[in-house]
């Protein structure tokens, strides 16, 4: 088997678009044709082909090209591999020969399967990413966990949000775009890219149990892979049916009001079942707090019974466009021979603030993400096709520690909140919405917005009263400066939605290298506890902390 980098297939030598990024018939042949003429070889001899990975390259002033990695095994055949690098460097690829696998994680701890004798099921509240791996690895282990859950099953929440969208219903506190089944994750883009460094295989690990269970296989090796939100529900929904069949337990519909401690190490807690109203007790030595970065209440009633130190985060707005301009910006006239373009931004501005996108939708939705009684949050969302017709990125600002006000250790809450109380009172409840011009002169447009793209109702407003000065005075330096790179970008009439707040958790619970807190037994996890953000870095989180919790019970 032979790994072969950096093969190009050129844009304009396709004839067949290609919007999911999959790679498709017209691609293979590309490939086959060009193994056959590398190795001097007929494509029957070529016995498998796997590919490892593909980007796009379409950076300005280059011809525009997948670049792709994969395996080959040419039936019968050796090579000269000095020889043929020699020939093939001249194309800026390499061909090495694989001596052996690469490298996969195992979930279960060689050793340790558990028959449960004596042992209480591990607890795990929140079946975001995060709860949900962890779940999933501790029952390969032969662990039974019981994972609790405040808001309903996809089924359900996926009704009680369109509801909600709709102004058909007021908001769920317990049920919405934040809470139920498969976390923030469900109503996003379903990203899978992360920065995260992971030398032991779980990031390829995590891709894999999606794809077992139902995601795209694509997802494996594109270099920005992606699930979609109408694709994820499915997987989640089969990931949760795994849990089960292993052994495991999901409580949705309940939520947890407190943590028992005694002697220094969690004993038990108590639970809400949130349509009833009816509370019960669970016992546990093993509690996996993953609950997300707007479990406000949680970190409410956690704040007097573990460590919690404040942490920085973002806020600012969410800004929409065609999904043609961006287009046509980033990938030039081919753009719609390719799959649908997203954008990084980033910018210094001069009060010495950070600005950058956030959590962009390609040809996605901006939807009304409030989890709380007046407050007013956005977000973004694509299905897997990214075919709306529309971008949007959050465009936010650092705010840190020095800008909440006072020391407790949920002033960065405190400042989410205030800010999202503005926005729910500048638009009656609905997002507040303006063009970026008007933002820039602090007035309200007079003509009625165009946001027939997002999910929930929408107000013009001032969009400046719902954000500190410093935030506001950033964003539109920043978007000027990005409108001179991407030209269009910050034009008058751009939309913009309020406010961001949640792009990141607004604390952190503080864990030992054991993955546990300064209660013996509580296990912080994902991004809720300020140790991961998005979908693959909580997922791993998750992973972590399950076999954080298995080797304390071999011990």
């Amino acid at each position: 088997m032979y790994r072969i980098s950096q093969f190009k297939i050129y844009i304009d030598e396709l004839t067949i678009p290609n919007s999911s990024g999959r790679a498709n018939n017209e691609e293979y042949k590309f490939l086959y044709r060009g193994i056959s003429s590398l190795f001097g070889v007929r494509s029957s001899n070529i016995k498998e082909l796997i590919i490892k990975r593909k980007s796009i390259d379409a950076r300005k002033g280059k011809r525009a090209a997948y670049i792709y990695t994969f395996d080959v095994d040419i039936e019968g055949y050796d090579i000269n591999l000095s020889k043929l690098n020699k020939v093939i460097r001249k194309r800026n690829m390499t061909v090495n020969l694989l001596t052996k696998p690469d490298k996969c994680f195992e979930p279960i701890i060689d050793g340790f399967i558990s028959s449960g004798t004596n042992i209480n099921s591990p607890v795990i509240v929140g079946a975001g990413p995060a709860g949900l791996f962890c779940g999933y690895v501790l029952a390969l282990n032969g662990l039974k966990p019981i994972i609790i859950e405040q808001g309903s099953r996809i089924e359900e929440r996926i009704k009680t949000v369109n509801s909600f969208w709709n102004n058909e219903t007021k908001l769920n506190p317990y049920c919405n775009v934040s809470f139920g089944e498969g976390g923030a994750g469900t109503f996003s883009d379903g990203k899978l890219n992360t920065s995260v460094k992971d030398s032991f295989g779980r990031i390829e690990f995590v891709k894999n149990v999606f794809i077992q269970h139902g995601a795209p296989k694509e997802i494996g090796y594109l270099a920005k892979p992606h699930i979609g939100t109408d694709e994820l529900r499915n997987v989640i929904i089969n990931l949760r049916n795994s849990i089960i069949s292993l052994g495991g337990t999901v409580l949705f519909d309940t939520c947890m009001t407190n943590v028992n401690i005694q002697d220094g190490k969690v004993n038990s807690i108590d639970v809400l079942n949130t349509i009833d109203d009816s509370k019960n007790n669970i016992q546990c030595d093993n509690l996996v707090l993953a609950i997300g970065h707007s479990a406000r209440n949680t970190y409410c009633m956690l704040k007097d019974k573990v460590h919690m130190e404040q942490k920085d985060f973002a806020i600012g707005l969410r800004v929409e466009h065609p999904q043609d301009f961006i287009g046509l910006t980033q990938y030039g006239e081919l753009y719609n021979m390719l799959p649908s373009a997203d954008y990084k931004l980033r910018y210094h501005a001069s009060n010495d603030r950070a600005v950058y996108s956030f959590c962009m939708c390609p040809g996605g939705h901006v939807v009304n993400a409030s989890s709380e009684a007046e407050g007013s949050v956005t977000n973004g969302m694509s299905d897997h096709n990214r075919n709306s017709g529309f971008a949007n990125s959050a465009i936010v600002v650092n705010v840190t520690q020095d800008d909440f006000e006072g020391d407790d250790v949920l002033a960065g809450m405190e400042f989410q909140k205030k800010w999202e109380q503005k926005a729910y009172e500048i638009a009656n409840g609905m997002i507040p919405v303006s063009t970026f011009g008007s933002f820039r002169q602090s007035v309200v447009d007079a003509d009625v917005v165009n946001t027939s793209n997002a999910k929930g109702k929408c107000m013009n407003a001032n969009l400046r009263e719902a954000l500190p000065d410093y935030v506001s005075d950033a964003i539109e330096e920043a978007m000027i400066h990005f409108d001179s790179k991407l030209k269009g970008y910050g034009a008058d009439n751009v939309v913009l939605y309020g406010v961001e707040t949640r792009t990141s958790a607004p604390v952190r619970i503080v864990r030992d290298e054991n993955g546990q807190a300064d209660i013996k037994g509580i296990y912080p996890c994902g991004e809720g506890a300020g140790y991961a953000g998005g979908i693959m870095s909580a997922a791993v989180d998750g992973i972590k902390i399950a076999h954080k919790i298995v080797n304390a019970l071999t011990l």
